[in-house]
């Protein structure tokens, strides 16, 4: 199992957010393949960063390789992955998984049985693998607590045969914003079927 080291997490916001098509993310029991993301930066209105730095949105400007777990709305979590290099404030959501370990667990969290349903939207997501807060600045890059992977091994043997690549990515504009909404900055795998219908 390949960890993605913190130089992989370097890049612009749009070019990372493609990069984690397919990859594995991790935490505790809980593993999925990240199936749909959205890019945000700092020249970007829809973007937290876009007015500059504050208290909440300070992780964002730090190095990249970390998490940035906003809350919502009074009672959802969002998970980004902060690149670009420090001092760039972007980040990248995570806005559906495919679930792959701890199934059973993610139904518990969700409260829903219906796998599709699980993590196929980024509260959802947090909501199943139990991220929160707590979150917010870790790194995803040292092997512990939150990270991602190239690919998966279970009891040694590869989770799947299928390369990472092996799948063709539909660029669109991003879900649930009123700024910059015409920017094609949301990425999904076509035809997962735990992509988020939006």
């Amino acid at each position: 199992m390949k960890i993605l080291g913190e130089e992989f997490f370097e890049k612009d916001a749009v070019s990372l957010a493609r990069d984690l098509l397919g990859k594995y993310v991790v935490f505790g029991g809980f593993v999925g393949r990240v199936v749909e993301t959205e890019a945000y930066h700092e020249d970007d209105p829809a973007s937290h960063s876009f007015l500059g730095k504050s208290f909440r949105n300070a992780v964002m400007f730090g190095k990249s390789g970390v998490a940035y777990v906003y809350f919502i709305y009074g009672m959802h979590h969002c998970f980004n992955v902060v690149c670009g290099g420090s001092g760039r404030g972007e980040a990248v959501l995570i806005r559906a998984v495919e679930p792959i370990e701890g199934v059973d667990e993610m139904k518990k969290n969700r409260r829903v049985d219906d796998i599709k349903n699980l993590c196929n939207g980024p509260a959802k997501f947090c909501q199943a693998f139990g991220i929160s807060r707590m979150q917010n600045g870790t790194s995803l890059a040292d092997g512990k607590g939150i990270y991602f992977c190239e690919d998966f091994e279970n009891g040694g043997k590869p989770r799947t045969t299928r390369a990472n690549t092996d799948f063709e990515v539909v660029a669109t504009t991003r879900i649930g914003i009123s700024k910059g909404v015409d920017l094609p900055y949301r990425f999904y795998i076509k035809g997962n079927l735990f992509v988020s219908r939006g």
